[in-house]
């Protein structure tokens, strides 16, 4: 039974899964903007948006939190704290939208996944 079982599997361990999760989130921070899956747009959209919400208090620990999940990669920190200062100081939330872009030759749904500006 899957009781409590909420996050979406994609087909992948949990160690898989979780650096899938963190390419997919520095990969967005970094280019601002990415196509992917319809199912992993969905997945890493709370991962980003959680890491949004801490980055904007722009402390020494927050960074350090940042950094922990992103596993150490210091340029996507820099550049998630200067979006999230910047851009995100006074909006509560929802910093990221899902185009849905229709189904590719295999009939896998696909989507945009962005910054709102």
């Amino acid at each position: 039974m899957r009781h409590h079982d909420r996050h979406p599997v994609l087909g992948r361990r949990l160690d898989e899964r979780r650096a899938l999760l963190r390419s997919l989130a520095r990969a967005l921070i970094l280019n601002g903007s990415i196509t992917t899956t319809l199912a992993r747009a969905k997945a890493v959209r709370p991962f980003v948006e959680r890491l949004v919400t801490i980055a904007r208090e722009n402390t020494v620990a927050a960074r350090r939190v940042v950094a922990a999940r992103l596993t150490n990669d210091e340029e996507a920190v820099k550049a998630l704290v200067a979006l999230a200062t910047q851009r995100f100081s006074d909006r509560p939330g929802g910093y990221t939208r899902i185009v849905k872009l229709g189904k590719d030759h295999n009939g896998v749904p696909r989507a945009i996944i962005m910054f709102v500006e």
